[in-house]
């Protein structure tokens, strides 16, 4: 079996290749083909100008480390041949200093060396001879030294001039090398001094003194200073010798060119004191490279650019042909799916167009029913002519813009109502060519505005019958919206009477804010536009009518979106007259109940009012005699006298006690103490509890509030409440040490209220539980001679006083020992004083109005 060649495996990877690539492709649908598309090229484009980029950065950086590796070597290079001069200078001042040590040469001598040296290497500038006490022995300066560097012998060495290498020298015994001195960079001086000794003793220095310019010039190769900018530094970058190019003169065209090749290194022996510097120059600004980069770079953003925008314009292409079939889907879904059937006649009269709504109508096909001329098959036979007229008015653009009725046949020969609207059809190029018809059937909106109308008529009808006016007129306005035949009977077609009855309904007290009955009527409107009218009911007096109206307010919105107020008045002068009597008969019942418990207390009454009018009788009838017979002093009489007159007192203050009881009164609240309220009652009760044998123990809290009351009220609830207790202790035939009612008034919290509540507790034998559902039945009573009207009137007069009364036995056991009747007043009363009456010492129950 012969190999195949490789070229036709290639050609047949190529091919097995090529149906994977058309089958993916063809897979995706147009949108993602135009991007990969766009995307490819441009993506092709962004490696290509990345390429280029890492290539050229690539090289450049590779030549900049070359470049830095040649500035670093010759910078060593330059610092070697700097330490090698300095350091033969250096041997040369140690071998004249071991001359002096071995005292071989005196000054004369020391000048003479001193000058050959001085010629021979122009970097010294000068070379003195200086003993311990800084003695300048001896000296010789160059020419061409600076005066205020020049030394004469004889004179004295400052310790600022040395810049103390001369004290570092004497301390450690070898040649020290002094930082650069000078005010001036550019003429500084370096000195060496080299310690002498004499018999181990520190004997002074050889000071020299170089030119730091002058080993720039001539200790620095030539070669060096050709191709590099070098200069000395100091520890504070001064340049003191040569010169360095300036950073802000660099063309910075490419990231690569921010900064010139430079290397720096400290001149050894001298240390960090004295560094050489040195910079590339930049012979050219490589201008041809970083054209080319440049150029490359905007094409490539040039390509990308075009390839962006061609993309950008394929994707509004795309998206105006998805918004347009998706415009015409949306179209034709809403078309099937209305209800409104859509007609289209060309110019002729000819159908070219129905949709699915219209077909659905008729009962006609879509196929049966285009092209189709007048008359159509819908059309009734007895309309022929009438919807021929029709169409030709639509034809000629005489249609009414608000349509017009038609009656229209289905295929079943059914007949309903239908109302149609025409348009005219324009075509791109701005020329009508022909007309759109839409069809509603208005079977059943006719039908329901018919019934409608009918309800509209029987809710007239029943408004008109009302016996109750009902009125309605908008806010801030004098118009009548709506008035029934009462209201005109009682006020006229004018709105006075409906801003008369809003006036006087907003001058009726509103309702406190806690009463858990009252509805917020204003809920839901806005706020800017009520009036102060209240939205409660009231009852008012009409002057003008002489009736009593109970008038109701109510907000809402008118049909033409107007806030409006509406008012309903019922006559209830004969519910007000009824309630009138019914108060008169219970205040004349109330009167009679305290009658009746008077009657009742008659004769421990006249016992009680016996014992102070015997006393007196006594006393009386005493003095007479003493007197007749003399035997009677002015002191002795005037306490008699006194004794007297508090026991008329004490029968005066019972009297009055009854008759305040008894008295018949308007209801009276006022602000009243408690605790005298207790004591009165205790007082009136007391006199047929001790008659009966009951001990009485009274229990008041101390600093309770004052409640707004009817106090007479009150105490005639407490009495009716303690004479009951003792009945029913004598009913039950307590031993006498068993016989005892507890009243106990102390502060208390009742449905989230505070509240002051009474409790009076017996010892009896308790209500029987079948007798409780009507315990506070009208003459009802567990009593043989009992009328049955205590228990309501002491109800009906806690409930007037919005407060609550409860009953409940005592049990030990099974056993019934005892009943507690208890009631609560509220300490925050809606109840007002009445001042018009102020002497008034009884209430009846109140009126509706008054406790609303």
């Amino acid at each position: 079996m012969t190999p195949r060649p490789a070229s036709d495996t290639a050609a047949d990877t190529k091919r097995s290749a090529a149906p994977l690539w058309n089958r993916w492709w063809r897979r995706l649908p147009p949108s993602r083909q135009d991007r990969v598309a766009t995307l490819v090229p441009l993506l092709a484009v962004l490696l290509f100008l990345a390429a280029i980029v890492v290539a050229i950065t690539y090289l450049r950086y590779e030549e900049l480390d070359r470049e830095q590796e040649a500035v670093t070597r010759d910078v060593e290079y330059a610092q070697q041949r700097l330490r090698l001069r300095l350091l033969e200078r250096q041997e040369q001042l140690m071998r004249l200093a071991r001359e002096i040590d071995n005292k071989e040469i005196a000054t004369e001598e020391f000048e003479f060396q001193v000058e050959s040296l001085i010629s021979q290497f122009p970097e010294l500038l000068a070379i003195s001879w200086v003993d311990a006490r800084r003695n300048v022995l001896a000296t010789y300066a160059s020419p061409s030294t600076p005066p205020a560097l020049i030394r004469q012998a004889g004179s004295i060495l400052g310790s600022d001039e040395t810049d103390g290498s001369f004290d570092l020298a004497r301390e450690l015994r070898q040649p020290i090398y002094s930082r650069p001195l000078g005010e001036d960079p550019r003429n500084a001086t370096l000195m060496l001094q080299v310690p002498l000794s004499e018999q181990g003793r520190f004997a002074g220095t050889v000071m020299g003194e170089y030119s730091i310019d002058g080993l720039m010039r001539f200790g620095m190769p030539p070669e060096i200073m050709a191709r590099y900018a070098v200069a000395l530094l100091d520890d504070r970058q001064r340049v003191l010798a040569g010169s360095l190019q300036n950073e802000s003169e660099v063309l910075r065209v490419l990231p690569w060119s921010a900064q010139p090749m430079e290397h720096e290194a400290p001149v050894s022996p001298v240390g960090n004191g004295l560094i050489i510097k040195a910079q590339g120059y930049r012979t050219s600004q490589d201008i041809v490279g970083s054209g080319f980069f440049w150029v490359i770079g905007a094409l490539s953003a040039l390509t990308v650019w075009m390839l962006l925008g061609t993309w950008r314009h394929t994707r509004r292409r795309v998206q105006a042909q998805q918004a347009l079939v998706s415009e015409t889907n949306f179209r034709r879904a809403m078309e099937n799916s209305m209800l409104t059937g859509m007609r289209a006649l060309d110019m002729q009269g000819r159908i070219t167009y129905v949709n699915p709504a219209f077909c659905s109508m008729t009962g006609w096909t879509e196929g049966e029913l285009v092209g189709r001329t007048a008359p159509f098959p819908y059309w009734p036979d007895a309309d022929h002519e009438l919807l021929a007229a029709r169409l030709e008015d639509e034809l000629k653009g005489r249609s009414t813009p608000g349509g017009f009725e038609v009656r229209v046949q289905r295929r079943d020969g059914s007949i309903f109502d239908a109302r149609m609207y025409v348009s005219p059809l324009i075509d791109p190029k701005g020329h009508q060519s022909g007309w759109m018809t839409s069809m509603t059937d208005i079977t059943e909106p006719k039908r329901i505005r018919e019934e409608l109308s009918a309800s509209y008529e029987r809710f007239t009808t029943v408004l008109e019958s009302l016996d109750s006016a009902v009125s309605v007129a908008p806010l801030g306005s004098d118009e009548m919206l709506f008035a029934n035949k009462m209201y005109r009977l009682w006020f006229g077609t004018r709105g006075q009477g409906h801003r008369r009855l809003v006036e006087l309904a907003g001058k009726q007290p509103s309702p406190s804010p806690d009463d858990g009955d009252a509805v917020d009527a204003f809920a839901g409107m806005p706020t800017d536009s009520l009036t102060d009218a209240g939205s409660e009911n009231a009852e008012v007096f009409v002057e003008e009518l002489d009736h009593w109206l109970e008038v109701r307010t109510r907000y809402l919105t008118w049909v033409d979106g107007r806030l409006a107020q509406m008012v309903i008045a019922s006559d209830i002068t004969a519910r007000r007259n009824a309630e009138t009597q019914a108060a008169r008969q219970a205040e004349r019942a109330q009167t009679a109940s305290r009658l009746i418990t008077m009657g009742e207390m008659a004769s421990s009454v006249a016992h009680e009012l016996n014992q102070p009018l015997t006393a007196i009788s006594n006393y009386c009838n005493g003095m007479i005699s003493r007197v007749r017979e003399d035997r009677i002093g002015t002191g002795e009489l005037l306490g008699a006298l006194e004794k007297t007159a508090r026991q008329a007192q004490r029968a005066g203050q019972i009297i009055q006690r009854i008759r305040a009881f008894v008295k018949r009164s308007e209801p009276n609240p006022t602000l009243s103490e408690v605790a005298p309220m207790v004591a009165n009652a205790i007082e009136l009760a007391d006199i047929e509890l001790r008659r009966q044998q009951v001990r009485l123990t009274p229990y008041v809290a101390a600093r309770l509030p004052p409640l707004m009351v009817d106090p007479i009220l009150i105490e005639q609830v407490l009495i009716n409440l303690l004479r009951n207790a003792g009945d029913a202790i004598a009913q039950a035939g307590r031993l006498p040490g068993a016989r005892f009612i507890e009243l106990r008034a102390g502060p208390g919290q009742r449905e989230g209220v505070e509240v002051v509540e009474f409790s009076v507790s017996d010892s009896g034998n308790g209500v029987p539980d079948e007798m409780f559902e009507r315990i506070y039945e009208a003459f009802y009573s567990t009593k043989s001679e009992g009328m049955g009207i205590g228990l309501k009137l002491c109800r009906s007069i806690v409930e007037s006083h919005h407060g609550r009364m409860h009953m409940e036995n005592i049990y030990n056991g099974s056993e019934a020992v005892g009943c507690c009747f208890s009631f609560w007043i509220p300490v925050v009363s809606r109840l007002r004083p009445e001042a018009s009456q102020p002497e008034s010492t009884s209430a009846s129950l109140p009126e509706p109005e008054r406790a609303r």
